[in-house]
């Protein structure tokens, strides 16, 4: 019975140690991921961005296959996946939200924290702009519930008060939308994001003129 117990009292602390960290290979990866991510989003000429996030998509599914339990990587997965389908569009994109809604859901299961809690940003994201059943898995209520997790974890950061903004404009809740809008634009730099968060800050300051035509 002690030996039972002891074993239990192992496997218990086992389960409670933090996901391991990601290998400098893996971590060349995700900044290669996220760089290219940028440029193709923020840089590319639309018409070319849809194969590129196709090609990206490929490169984030092999880091993910070399480095199963780093919730970094599922992460970008599942954010190169939605970002695609945002580009290809249509009922041909829900497949591949449905995919990036897994490998989200994975990310979380493997460390919730991971990222400042972007996982959750991202998933949030998808179900509040994805449509919902019969068609597809949108939920505002989800989505919602979500961003509260998102912005407990990281409540200054950009991209969550960015989607957050996006989100609660989409429920004409345009005060509230306002303020998280501004508090996307008062984040801090991120450092290596710079092409990101150059694009993002210009995406909050549109929405940010849409809410406040609706304001006044």
């Amino acid at each position: 019975m002690k030996r039972l117990l002891g074993l239990c009292s192992l496997m218990l602390a086992l389960a409670s140690q933090p996901t391991l960290a990601l290998s400098p290979a893996g971590e060349s990866s995700l900044r290669q991921i996220q760089t290219r991510w940028a440029e193709i989003n923020y840089q590319l000429p639309a018409a070319q961005r849809e194969s590129s996030f196709a090609r990206l998509a490929g490169e984030a599914e092999k880091a993910v296959v070399a480095e199963p339990q780093a919730a970094e990587l599922h992460i970008w997965h599942g954010i190169v996946l939605s970002t695609w389908a945002g580009a290809k569009g249509g009922l041909g994109a829900l497949g591949l939200v449905k995919q990036a809604k897994t490998e989200l859901e994975m990310a979380i299961e493997l460390d919730p924290k991971a990222l400042d809690g972007s996982a959750y940003t991202s998933l949030a994201s998808l179900y509040y702009q994805v449509p919902g059943w019969p068609i597809g898995f949108g939920d505002d209520d989800k989505a919602e519930a979500l961003f509260q997790q998102a912005l407990a974890l990281n409540p200054d950061g950009i991209d969550p008060n960015y989607f957050h903004g996006d989100f609660l404009l989409r429920q004409k809740r345009y005060g509230e939308a306002q303020a998280a809008l501004r508090k996307a634009l008062a984040a801090p730099a991120r450092p290596g994001r710079e092409v990101a968060d150059a694009g993002r800050r210009e995406e909050a300051r549109a929405l940010l003129a849409q809410v406040k035509e609706k304001l006044e």
